[in-house]
């Protein structure tokens, strides 16, 4: 066993523990059986439950079991939102999440050995429970004042929203939890987001009520922010998913190589497994030689390789230079050029045009006439061959796939065309 209270505050990944002494010890003494909790509340986890499962493996390689709990039963509720209330997803719906969700996590959990995960459903011990044991054995133990005083509670309190006593109900069922792995596995701790730490407590009080000697904890991990002050896992065009096919591993592998330079050493720590001198090392290349970005490229092959696979990974990487000329376009699968061009601008036209038209169309340049300069000049390639006539037109042996254009201008600025053959 290591000792992963140091290790995760060199992460940066404790911002509140209930006691951290008293975690460090429990560490110490071990091993240790904690869980995390994963609400199906969307058909994929985002970056923000990567940051969480991943601190489960950090805690799980010093030697300690993680639960996995994916909630069919919170599912159903969902966590107080800061601004309005959720809307309730159909129970099936729901149950097909919950497969999902699993789906994702197991390949990032150990569930073998001597600290193997174990995978949980907290609807195995709430779908039996009628309403009046669960207000008898289970609501009698919280006190509204308490409940109405948590932050996510409050602050709906306090909004034109208010809030449901569906929602309002949400920490119960949590500390539930808590209580009924302590019993079922002997679960000592939870972790989860600093922005859950009303729901993390609320689980460690209801266990103190019920078992006045049992010694349990809540570790919260920070929300992680930003330099730019843009969401993190946030981009334009919306969350950065786990599952391939809600973010392209193509456009998971370019989040992390546009990663802002004051941003990737936070990452480093907090998403990659490598030692803590293989990341002082790649801090140290970023701040001397910024422009080659070792780090970003170490931390997005590592992330996408982690999440979708090395294969994956592989194909990402030679798109990612082809596209710059570093490689053959015509050797990338459909699937993969079609996700990194998605990343581009790009148009839709229905046949075939000069050149000088089509970077026009796409943006490359402003107008006609700055084409024509432009590939007077020796700056303008259609799939990486360099364009030597003002009135080139590509052929329909060009089209990449029967369907695509790769234009660049320069070096750096790419645009695709699709030829819809309308």
């Amino acid at each position: 066993m290591t000792d992963i209270v140091d290790e995760l505050k060199w992460r940066g990944l404790i911002a509140l523990s209930t006691d951290e002494d008293a975690l460090r010890k429990a560490f110490a003494d071990g091993p240790v059986t904690f869980y995390c909790g994963f609400d199906p509340t969307a058909p994929s986890l985002h970056l923000g439950n990567l940051v969480q499962i991943l601190t489960m493996r950090r805690i799980q390689e010093a030697g300690h079991r993680p639960l996995a709990l994916v909630g069919g039963a919170t599912g159903l509720i969902g966590d107080p939102k800061p601004t309005s209330e959720r809307t309730l997803n159909d129970p099936q719906v729901v149950a097909g999440w919950v497969e999902r969700l699993r789906d994702q996590i197991a390949p990032l959990l150990h569930f073998d050995g001597p600290n193997a995960a174990i995978m949980v459903n907290n609807l195995d011990w709430t779908q039996g429970l009628s309403a009046i044991e669960f207000l008898r054995d289970v609501g009698k133990h919280f006190r509204v004042n308490r409940m109405i005083a948590k932050e996510a509670v409050s602050r709906r309190l306090n909004s034109d929203a208010g809030i449901s006593y569906t929602e309002f109900s949400y920490q119960i069922l949590q500390g539930m939890d808590f209580l009924e792995l302590y019993r079922r596995h002997g679960c000592t701790l939870q972790t989860g987001g600093s922005d859950q730490w009303g729901n993390l407590t609320s689980g460690a009080d209801l266990i103190h009520r019920v078992e006045p000697h049992a010694v349990v904890h809540a570790l919260g991990t920070p929300l992680i922010t930003k330099a730019d002050g843009t969401k993190f896992g946030k981009t334009e065009s919306g969350t950065v998913w786990l599952d391939g096919e809600m973010t392209t591993p193509y456009a998971f592998y370019q989040f992390w190589m546009n990663a802002d330079d004051r941003d990737v050493s936070q990452f480093l720590r907090i998403f990659s497994f490598r030692s803590r001198e293989e990341i002082e090392e790649l801090e140290r290349q970023t701040e001397e030689r910024p422009q080659a970005r070792a780090a970003h490229r170490a931390l997005a092959e590592e992330l996408t390789t982690l999440v979708h696979g090395a294969d994956q990974t592989a194909a990402v990487v030679a798109a990612s230079k082809a596209l710059f000329g570093q490689g053959e376009l015509a050797a990338l699968d459909e699937r993969t050029l079609a996700a990194a061009l998605s990343e581009v601008p790009h148009v839709r036209v229905p046949g075939l045009a000069p050149v000088v038209d089509l970077l026009a169309e796409v943006g490359l340049v402003p107008s006609k006439s700055a084409a024509r300069r432009t590939v007077k000049e020796g700056g303008a390639y259609v799939n990486n061959a360099k364009v030597a006539a003002e009135d080139a037109v590509p052929a329909v042996e060009d089209l990449l796939h029967g369907r695509w254009l790769v234009l660049r201008r320069g070096k750096r600025n790419l645009a695709a065309v699709e030829v819809t053959g309308d």
